[in-house]
């Protein structure tokens, strides 16, 4: 069966391009390890990994024998007041493959509602601490962190995708990416504007959300790891809470 191209240009909106004029899409038959083969033989190379999603390629002999032993029994359940054997196993071993200090799991949908329900944590836990004035969040220039309104709110508000609703997204406190690179010296005027903010602001700050040691939408910018361990240091001294935003790169 052949895409209907002319009904997906007149009825189907993708994401990332133009309502009025949107960009040619690619009508895709099948997919093979790290490629994707189009209706007219033609194969290319997905450098996006399905936008990370693919990790492991396409047709895996292993990840499709899981899925169809699993189609025999359910494709899916809700999970609000519901368990099984699939998700149980799954969290054992993100819980094992984590730090030690992690042993809790909240299952969500796409990068987006994870950074949503990492920055509602963080605000439910001051609320539950009787401080309920901490509701601004620090954010680094460069980075990105999804496409739902808290996770925008939290995006470089300049050279990010989202400045047009800057407007009507709540307003957060945004500092200076690192500038020492992942493999030069570090330099200890990194941390001076984290420093100073916390000083003034600590108060009625919740949380500080970052993409630990890469900013990829940023640029792919690989900064130095004393960063993170000395904003780690930081947060605890100033009572902050530390969102590690590991969508795209992994634990740890």
């Amino acid at each position: 069966m052949t895409v209907n191209l002319a009904f997906d240009r007149e009825h189907i909106w993708h994401p990332y391009t133009s309502m009025l004029k949107p960009l040619p899409v690619y009508p895709v038959s099948s997919a093979e390890g790290c490629e994707l083969i189009l209706e007219n033989g033609q194969r290319l190379v997905d450098g996006t990994s399905s936008w990370w999603a693919a990790a492991h390629g396409y047709n895996h002999p292993v990840l499709n024998a899981a899925v169809t032993e699993q189609l025999q029994k359910m494709a899916h359940v809700m999970f609000g007041g519901i368990t099984h054997q699939p998700a149980v196993s799954l969290c054992q071993q993100l819980v094992e493959m984590t730090p030690a200090a992690l042993t809790k799991v909240f299952l969500a949908d796409s990068g987006s509602v994870a950074v949503e329900v990492a920055i509602k944590m963080a605000l439910q836990y001051w609320l539950a601490s009787s401080t309920p004035q901490k509701t601004k969040l620090i954010s680094l220039r460069k980075g990105y962190h999804g496409d739902t309104f808290a996770a925008m709110a939290v995006c470089d508000p300049v050279e990010g995708m989202h400045d047009m609703f800057n407007g009507i997204l709540n307003q957060h406190f945004f500092l200076p990416p690192p500038a020492s690179a992942f493999d030069a010296d570090f330099n200890p005027a990194d941390m001076a504007p984290l420093t100073a903010l916390l000083e003034q602001e600590h108060q009625q700050i919740a949380a500080l959300i970052l993409e630990p040691i890469v900013q990829g939408y940023g640029g792919m910018r690989f900064y130095h790891p004393d960063y993170l361990r000395q904003a780690r240091i930081l947060c605890d001294q100033y009572q902050v809470l530390l969102i590690a935003d590991e969508i795209a790169t992994g634990f740890g």
